[in-house]
């Protein structure tokens, strides 16, 4: 009987401590889904007048290079490398951080 209880309590902490990770994890994206979700985060704060000219100059130049990196891996092999697929996810994380910070640091488009 005791053995049965803490395979039942096991099975509970285990579903706990499972379920909200997969709950809330982000959904994978491929690249070219990074890339307009990127470019439609920057067109938006430049319509709604969140980014200044300049930072979505600075944001879109970034962006650019980043495609161009991509461009260059894939010319590579065609297909990414890990290493490589997780140089374009930090730089596409650190992107994100940026355009985010600009949105939100109070300097408005006049």
């Amino acid at each position: 009987m005791q053995r049965k209880n803490l395979i039942l309590a096991s099975l509970a902490a285990a579903i706990a401590f499972t379920t909200p990770m997969a709950a809330n994890a982000a959904p994978w994206q491929n690249i070219n889904q990074r890339q307009q979700q990127l470019d439609r985060r920057i067109d938006q704060g430049v319509r709604n007048g969140a980014l200044t000219r300049n930072e979505a100059t600075r944001l879109r130049t970034e962006f650019r290079s980043l495609n161009r990196l991509e461009q260059q891996y894939r010319r590579s092999g065609g297909v990414f490398t890990a290493r490589e697929r997780a140089d374009l996810d930090r730089r596409f994380d650190a992107l994100s951080a940026r355009i985010k910070i600009q949105k939100h640091d109070r300097q408005h488009r006049r």
